[in-house]
């Protein structure tokens, strides 16, 4: 049977938090870590944001906490762009790691206090084996981008979790800033 998405969500919540503890106690492995992070959370925000929220505001109730959830995800990708940015030798990759792990470690905790309890105890086993076999497959079909690797319908996506309306005909451009602008961050 296929791992539950739930399993697999925590999965990736522990690595990156591994990741996290990496990179603040080995600044001589930043270079190498960094983009090991940056591939890893984009893909797993991806394909939650493509296979788990709107199954989870949907079919678990979970509408508010997803749209907060993605909310979230949109300060994680510009804090994690920023830490990309930043010279892993200098002392502003500290404030920005920290800024990011910050905002992550905030997101982890709500999402696993608050979304995932909520799809253990709406979803069957069976459609969280389904949605686990869909998460698998997004986050491997996204691995390499980076967070601003973004195409107009994940852009789309991202504004229906966040339930952010009035998206109809706007560029990817526009769509990107109101997408911005809009979150609560």
């Amino acid at each position: 049977m296929a791992a539950d998405v739930v399993d697999l969500i925590m999965q990736d919540h522990r690595e990156v938090e591994r990741l996290f503890d990496e990179l603040k106690d080995n600044p001589e492995k930043r270079p190498n870590l960094l983009p090991v992070l940056t591939t890893l959370l984009t893909a797993h925000s991806r394909a939650e944001e493509a296979e788990v929220y709107p199954v989870a505001a949907e079919e678990a109730g979970e509408k508010d906490e997803v749209s907060h959830s993605q909310q979230e995800h949109i300060e994680a990708d510009q804090l994690l762009a920023k830490l990309a940015e930043t010279d892993p030798t200098s002392e502003a990759f500290d404030k920005a790691l920290q800024n990011l792990i910050d905002a992550v470690s905030h997101h982890v905790e709500e999402e696993e206090t608050k979304v995932l309890p909520g799809m253990r105890s709406n979803l069957s086993d069976e459609r969280r084996a389904q949605l686990g076999e869909a998460f698998a497959a997004s986050r491997k079909q996204h691995l390499g981008e980076q967070p601003g690797d973004m195409t107009r319908e994940q852009l789309v996506q991202q504004a229906k979790n966040a339930d952010i309306s009035g998206t109809a005909g706007l560029s990817k451009d526009q769509l990107k800033k109101k997408v911005e602008s809009e979150a609560d961050l």
